[in-house]
Formats: C-alpha cells, sequence, structure tokens
C-alpha cells in the first residue's frame, strides 16, 4: 500500500475528528443551556441555545466537508466508508416564540440526536484510523 496514500488518509481522518470533536463542544455547550431553559431560563436561555446551535450547525458543516475528504482518501487505498452524519432542524422559531416546556424537550431531543449521530460517526472514524496507523511506516 502506497504509504503517502495512507499518511494523507490518516491526516485527513485526523481532521474529520478534529472538526467532529469541535461540533460536538458546541452542541454540548447548546444542551447545558438547554437544560437551563427546560428549568425555566426564558427567552434569553432560549436564544443563547440557538446562538449555540447556530455554531454547532456551522461547525458541523466543515466537519462533513472533513469528513468527505477522509472518504476520498480511504478510496485512494481502497477502503469504503460511510460517514455521513446529519443534524436536522432544531425547531428554532417554535421554540423562541412558543417557550413552554414541551417545545424545549423536543429541542433538547434534537441536540441528543445529534450528539449522539456525532459521537457514532466519531467511532467509526476512530476505528478506522486504528486500522491504518499500524500501516504507516516511519
Amino acid at each position: 500500500m502506497d504509504q503517502r496514500e495512507v499518511r494523507e488518509a490518516v491526516q485527513a481522518g485526523e481532521e474529520a475528528l478534529a472538526g467532529i470533536q469541535k461540533a460536538r463542544e458546541k452542541l454540548g455547550s447548546a444542551k447545558n443551556w438547554g437544560i437551563f431553559d427546560m428549568l425555566g431560563g426564558g427567552m434569553i436561555s432560549s436564544m443563547v441555545k440557538h446562538s449555540r446551535m447556530d455554531d454547532a450547525s456551522e461547525d458541523m458543516e466543515e466537519a462533513k466537508r472533513k469528513l468527505a475528504a477522509f472518504e476520498r482518501e480511504l478510496k485512494d487505498i481502497s477502503i469504503s466508508a460511510d460517514l455521513s452524519v446529519e443534524m436536522g432542524s432544531f425547531l428554532r422559531f417554535v421554540d423562541t416564540f412558543m417557550d413552554n416546556l414541551f417545545v424545549d424537550f423536543m429541542v433538547q431531543s434534537r441536540i441528543d440526536d445529534a450528539i449522539a449521530g456525532l459521537d457514532d460517526v466519531s467511532d467509526r472514524v476512530r476505528r478506522i484510523l486504528a486500522q491504518l496507523y499500524p500501516l504507516l511506516q516511519d
């Protein structure tokens, strides 16, 4: 196997992991604000939560680009992987203007789903990298 191609795949995988982690951190912040919102934080906490969710959405788009680059590098070394991750809509309008526990719970559930999706794809990337590291020669 071509060492240069393996190194490029490893680098792309590590960059994808970093992008995933960044998005996950933002979602974690949104989740924390969501808990505060559910405990009666009001309009301000809802707006901060959505600001964090917007940041996370941007970071997830960047992570998706990095995952796509990783998939391309994997194809160069004849490894196929589905590393897609989705972050659905977060009911922003409804949550901001209909601030109630039911809507807050729905939004919190979407955040949890997005975090779980990131964790899943992160695990898949780590497993692939674990297979690639031994192929690298110093």
